[in-house]
């Protein structure tokens, strides 16, 4: 099981994360965080850039949220980095994107060896190019043992497509006489997700100000916490993830019950 409330305190009092980082309690904060990366297409708009370039530039807003996640000590944390939608862009802009997964996915493996970082994927990740494949596999075979965090990168992912698949897997339990249908309840549906493996997201933070989720872990985030800024991808700062998280531990969570002095 990855990080403790122990681990947590360790990384908040150390020397090396920002002094920002002092305004959490590690006792309040979120086991799973998941990331709608939105924005990138019109802060390339915004610059006069190429939606590519946009592209690489969000780039560098995922290392600066990996390494925050992993020094606060969140023990997971999601990003939608392609939906089954988004095969439906211009060829030239998905084939880049695939590229750019690559090159993202050979730079970070050092960083996550050494920072103990697990990298899981979920989605329909047969659907991706076979090159782009083979070079997710390896980096989570070498990051396989890592017991530090999970980042999961969700890839040709869409809730309703992840459902789907869930209920015809079941189906087919019920009629090989796997399970019983007497026996289907939220938790047996939970362990036929790709998120069969990891809790349910706690907050879901969704850049660039849309009020969507967007086909994103439409199960596990029934009672998520939702938080909506307008900053757009790229421009998503260290500074302004921990005040999201300080917003996070001010909320009361009652998962639809009621509370009474």
């Amino acid at each position: 099981m990855v990080s403790t409330k122990r681990k947590r305190k360790k990384f908040l009092n150390s020397n090396t994360p920002s002094e920002a980082y002092n305004v959490l309690d590690c006792n309040k904060l979120p086991s799973h965080v998941a990331i709608i990366m939105d924005g990138n297409g019109r802060w390339a708009k915004q610059r006069k850039l190429s939606r590519i370039e946009g592209h690489h530039k969000g780039a560098e807003a995922v290392r600066t949220v990996v390494r925050t996640s992993r020094e606060i000590g969140i023990p997971f944390l999601t990003l939608y980095a392609f939906s089954t939608e988004n095969w439906e862009r211009p060829e030239k802009e998905v084939t880049a994107l695939m590229v750019l997964l690559k090159h993202f996915l050979r730079s970070e493996q050092k960083e996550m060896v050494d920072n103990n970082i697990r990298l899981d994927a979920i989605g329909q990740i047969d659907r991706l190019p076979e090159d782009a494949r083979e070079e997710l596999h390896h980096t989570m075979m070498l990051t396989q043992k890592n017991t530090g965090m999970v980042l999961s990168l969700a890839l040709s992912y869409g809730g309703r497509a992840e459902i789907t698949k869930a209920v015809r897997e079941i189906v087919d339990d019920v009629i090989n006489q796997k399970i019983d249908a007497d026996t289907i309840s939220p938790e047996l549906i939970s362990g036929y997700l790709y998120t069969q493996k990891m809790p349910d997201p706690d907050l879901v933070i969704r850049t660039s100000g849309e009020m969507r989720i967007s086909n994103f872990l439409l199960w596990q985030i029934a009672y998520s916490e939702i938080y909506i800024t307008d900053t757009l991808w790229p421009d998503f700062s260290k500074d302004e993830f921990v005040d999201i998280l300080k917003n996070y531990q001010l909320r009361e969570r009652r998962f639809g019950r009621v509370f009474f002095q």
